[in-house]
């Protein structure tokens, strides 16, 4: 297949979450699946620092915005060690920038004029460098524009009656909302803004764009592909989701395994397997215990805590758990590793600073720390409010971490919870919330470490039964080649004998 990835985010040229994890990594799997994947992305100042040689190319192009026309031109780099292409859009005006979308003042205020610059030229470069794709696989709100362009027919490419547009939310909370008179930038007919198209209670949507317009969509998970589906999890959408449940499908995304792997990883003092992975962790875990100033004491368990202090994260509900379990001095080990909001970072600092010798933290981030916490965490607390996919819960189950997890999304999708049942039958790799509290989060939490001190061989096949998962690119990219292969089959279906239109007013 010849297939197109859009995205404004890519390891290792731009990263701000999980789509840029996927983007950098889908295409090089597919690509040794024989497929022809070339990436487009924005030229945010931020590729420069990717260490990686980015050249110009000959290929410059003019863009309608409004009632002006934008002018750009395209550079070139390669995904590390693959034959994959990334082509960037440069254009200073847009993307010469400190950041992505925003800076310490909220997000930028041209941002639908940035992106839908980056849809249209995008579409010109499809058309000058001669890819006829036949898949254009688009990620999140700031590509939602490229299924109503190909949709419609806008700028007339030859090669778009051909291609099929699948849209792919990572997160359905990020929707790009923007004034209705943003329409106008977009260069779309205005019948196309209305309940049924573009319009999101007066307002211009661009992921429910893509949504209404693509050929297909998927989401990062089966559960979060239900679970958007309802008002609870739905952010406004789940009609407009619910009435495509047809075309909706979840794919787990992958772990890049050059990267996260205990039997490679050059990160960590001591590698290990399914096979030694108690000698293993234990060598890690007394480096990563002598580094936070904590007793090296091996009947206590260790609990990693890593990525964003945010409420989706559930840190409302831990802050609330640890404070119990700090002041009952239940014997407990706490590594924690993140940023993010203030009171967050501020409450949990006045816990270190109580609690030493039994919290160690770190505000902020490193890459080598957080391999290093999941090599030496006996559980791994994540009792997010909502998860689209995750990945750290996947890190933890492939480096002998119990998971302990709400079960929404992804994390419902990947862990699967420790009852007389699954332990049974040899299947349970994690512990679940009964409910979302932190009265819960407590019950599972001791759950664990009960299991962890009184039954030592039924601890010792979950955590097997998580290392010997199977969450590569391998499979994820089979699922994605699957879905292209069919919404390619109903677009030429649809193309034979042609659909109505459109919503339009």
């Amino acid at each position: 297949m010849r297939i197109v990835l859009i995205t404004t985010e890519a390891v290792p040229f731009a990263k701000t979450g999980g789509l840029a994890d996927v983007c950098g990594a889908l295409p090089i799997r597919l690509a040794r699946r024989g497929h022809q994947c070339t990436v487009f992305m924005p030229a945010f100042r931020q590729i420069h620092s990717a260490g990686l040689p980015i050249q110009s190319t000959d290929i410059s192009f003019a863009v309608p915005i409004g009632d002006h026309v934008i002018g750009g031109r395209l550079l070139v780099s390669k995904l590390p060690e693959s034959d994959v292409t990334v082509y960037f859009l440069d254009q200073p005006q847009y993307f010469n920038r400190p950041a992505l979308y925003g800076d310490g003042h909220g997000d930028y205020r041209d941002n639908c004029e940035r992106f839908a610059f980056f849809c249209r030229g995008a579409l010109h470069a499809i058309d000058r460098l001669d890819l006829q794709p036949e898949i254009v696989h688009c990620n999140d709100w700031q590509t939602g524009l490229i299924p109503a362009y190909v949709r419609t027919g806008l700028e007339h490419h030859r090669w778009m009656p051909q291609a099929a547009t699948v849209m792919t939310i990572h997160n359905l909370a990020y929707q790009g909302r923007f004034w209705h008179w943003d329409m106008l930038l977009t260069g779309l007919d205005w019948t196309y803004f209305n309940p049924a198209g573009m319009e999101f209670y007066g307002h211009l949507n661009l992921l429910k764009t893509g949504i209404v317009f693509a050929d297909a969509i998927s989401t990062v998970s089966p559960q979060y592909a239900r679970e958007i589906q309802t008002s609870e999890h739905g952010c406004g959408l789940e009609g407009v989701l619910a009435n495509r449940h047809r075309d909706l499908t979840g794919i787990i995304n992958g772990v890049d395994s050059s990267h996260w792997n205990p039997r490679t990883d050059r990160l960590l003092l001591a590698n290990y397997d399914q096979d030694n992975w108690a000698e293993g962790k234990g060598v890690n875990r007394r480096s990563v215990r002598a580094e936070f100033g904590l007793p090296d004491d091996p009947n206590i368990p260790m609990i990693g805590l890593i990525g964003r202090l945010a409420e989706q994260k559930g840190w409302d509900l831990i802050l609330a758990a640890m404070h119990r379990l700090l002041e009952e001095q239940r014997p407990l080990q706490w590594v924690i590793l993140g940023t993010g909001d203030s009171h967050y970072q501020e409450e949990l600092q006045r816990l270190a600073d109580h609690y030493p010798g039994v919290l160690g933290l770190r505000l902020g981030f490193s890459n080598e720390l957080a391999h290093r916490i999941e090599a030496a965490s006996d559980i791994f607390l994540m009792p997010s409010r909502y998860e689209p996919c995750g990945l750290n819960q996947l890190y933890s189950l492939m480096y002998g971490a119990v998971p302990v997890v709400h079960p929404t999304g992804g994390l419902f999708d990947t862990v699967v919870n420790a009852t007389p049942e699954s332990i049974a039958a040899g299947t349970a790799t994690g512990f679940y919330l009964p409910e979302y509290s932190s009265a819960g989060l407590i019950d599972a939490l001791w759950r664990a470490a009960l299991v962890r001190w009184d039954d030592w061989a039924t601890w010792q096949q979950i955590v097997r039964t998580g290392m010997q998962q199977d969450f590569s690119w391998r499979r994820s990219a089979q699922l994605y080649e699957h879905l292209y292969t069919e919404t390619i089959e109903k677009k030429r279906a649809r193309v034979a004998a042609p659909a109505p239109r459109p919503p339009r007013a």
